[in-house]
């Protein structure tokens, strides 16, 4: 996927990122960026989906599915 495109993307979606990242600091989830969310959401797709799709995968995005996301990249990293 190309990175100049993910950052076009991303510009368009970020106010959603932010928006999902304070749902989570509502819920308890106090360390989480719009940045991580956008990381989260984007780390399976080998190219982008539609935008419709990509709305829809933030809005939907769920705490245990990010916390999965964040074990698992812990795992990777050590």
């Amino acid at each position: 996927m190309d990175q100049a495109q993910k950052q076009e993307w991303y510009g368009q979606v970020a106010s959603l990122c932010v928006s999902k990242a304070e749902e989570f600091a509502l819920l308890g989830y106090d360390n989480v960026a719009a940045e991580d969310v956008w990381e989260c959401v984007t780390n399976g797709y080998k190219e982008m989906p539609p935008i419709h799709q990509l709305v829809n995968d933030i809005l939907s995005l769920k705490p245990n599915k990010y916390m999965n996301y964040l074990m698992i990249q812990m795992y990777k990293n050590s």
